[in-house]
C-alpha cells in the first residue's frame, strides 16, 4: 500500500486518509474516493489530499478484518461467539451466551506478531461474560493489508478465542447460624444474583446450625448440582467446621484459603461429582471477589486445581476495603 500526498485530479479511486469538508459535504475518512467527491474537493479548493492506493497484493481493511475474525471462529456458533460486520478496518466478536471466555493466548500472540497493522485485542482469559457481551475486537489499523501477512495472521487462528457455558443448571445454597437468629438474606441475594447471570436456579433456603453434622447433613441431602457454604462465622482452618462437614458427608477438599483479597477463606472440594464451594464472607457482597473466580469456571465445567488457584494471586488483589480492622495500608503522615 502506498500512503501520502497526491493531487485532487489523480486521487479518483484512492482511500481517504482523513476526513474533509467538500463542497457538496463532508467526505469521510477511508472512503473511496469517486469522481464526484474529486469534484467536491476541487471545488472547495484543495489541490492536494491525503490518500492510501491499494496495491497488488493488497486487501482492503474491512476484507482483512472479516476473514481474520472467520478464521478465529470458523463455526462461530459452536464457539458460542457472534462476527458482527466490518467496519473501519473493524469487527468484533460478541458472546452468544453465559459463560467464561476461554483464550489461546499463544494463539493471539501469533496473529499479533505477524504485523503491526494486524490486531486482535481481547477480555482476559476466564473473563465472565453475559450473552451478548463483546470479548473481542480485531482491527487492520491501516487502510490495507498484505494478503501475505494475513493468511499468515490466519494460520494459527482458528479456535483462538471460545465461550464455555455453565454446565450446571442447578445449585443448593447451604447457611449457617451461630445463634437462634435467622441470618440476613443478603448473602442467598447475592448468590442468587451470581447464579442468575449464569441460568443457574437457586433451590430453597437451608439454614442449619453451625456444627459439622447439620451441614454435613444439609450437604447430603441438598437437591442442587453445585453445592456452595456460607457460614455465619469465617471458615479460618482446614479443620473448621464447614471443611470438617465436607469429610464427613463423604466429600473431599481440593484446596482451602486463596491468594485472592477479597476472597482469602474459600475452600474447594466435592461430594461424589458435585463440586463444593466454601464461600468466603465476602460473598455477601455483589462485589467481585475470589470465589466469583472460582464459582464461574466451576459452574462452566472448568476443572480448577489447588495449583490453578494459587496462580489466581497475580492480578488477585481486587480492591482496598476501608472498613478492615487491620488495613492493608497504613498512614504515615
Amino acid at each position: 500500500m502506498k500512503f501520502g500526498p497526491v493531487s485532487v485530479q489523480n486521487a479518483e479511486g484512492c482511500l481517504l486518509a482523513h476526513s474533509l469538508q467538500g463542497a457538496g459535504g463532508r467526505i469521510a475518512k477511508g472512503t473511496r474516493l469517486g469522481r464526484e467527491d474529486v469534484t467536491s474537493l476541487q471545488a472547495a479548493g484543495y489541490d492536494e489530499v491525503i490518500v492510501a492506493r491499494l496495491e497488488p497484493g493488497d486487501l482492503h481493511e474491512d476484507r482483512a478484518a472479516q476473514q481474520l475474525a472467520e478464521a478465529i471462529a470458523p463455526e462461530p456458533q459452536t464457539l458460542g461467539l457472534r462476527i458482527s460486520g466490518a467496519g473501519a478496518g473493524r469487527v468484533n466478536l460478541y458472546a452468544t451466551t453465559p459463560g467464561v471466555v476461554r483464550i489461546e493466548t499463544a494463539r493471539i500472540m501469533g496473529i499479533n506478531s505477524v504485523d503491526p497493522m494486524i490486531s486482535v485485542a481481547t477480555v482476559p482469559e476466564y473473563h465472565r461474560v453475559d450473552a451478548d457481551g463483546m470479548i473481542a475486537t480485531i482491527k487492520i489499523i491501516a487502510y490495507a493489508v498484505s494478503q501475505t501477512h494475513l493468511q499468515s495472521a490466519m494460520a494459527a487462528a482458528a479456535g483462538a478465542i471460545r465461550v464455555l457455558p455453565p454446565v450446571f443448571r442447578t445449585a443448593t445454597l447451604i447457611e449457617t447460624r451461630v445463634s437462634e437468629d435467622i441470618p440476613s438474606d443478603k448473602g442467598r441475594a447475592a448468590m442468587a444474583g451470581r447464579l442468575a447471570r449464569m441460568g443457574i436456579d437457586l433451590s430453597g433456603r437451608v439454614v442449619v446450625r453451625h456444627e459439622s453434622s447439620e451441614i454435613a447433613a444439609a450437604l447430603r441431602q441438598a437437591p442442587g448440582e453445585i453445592l456452595l457454604i456460607l457460614t455465619g462465622s469465617a471458615t479460618s482452618d482446614p479443620m473448621d467446621v464447614a471443611p470438617e462437614a465436607l469429610r464427613q458427608a463423604g466429600g473431599a477438599m481440593t484446596r482451602f484459603g486463596m491468594p485472592v483479597d477479597p476472597g482469602n477463606l474459600l475452600f474447594l472440594g466435592h461430594l461424589g461429582d458435585r463440586p463444593v464451594i466454601g464461600l468466603p464472607g465476602c460473598a455477601r457482597s455483589p462485589a467481585l471477589n475470589g470465589a466469583d473466580w472460582v464459582f464461574e469456571r466451576v459452574a462452566c465445567g472448568i476443572p480448577v486445581s489447588s495449583f490453578d488457584i494459587a496462580a489466581m494471586g497475580v492480578g488477585g488483589l481486587l480492591k482496598e476495603i476501608p472498613t478492615r480492622p487491620r488495613p492493608r495500608r497504613e498512614d504515615t503522615a
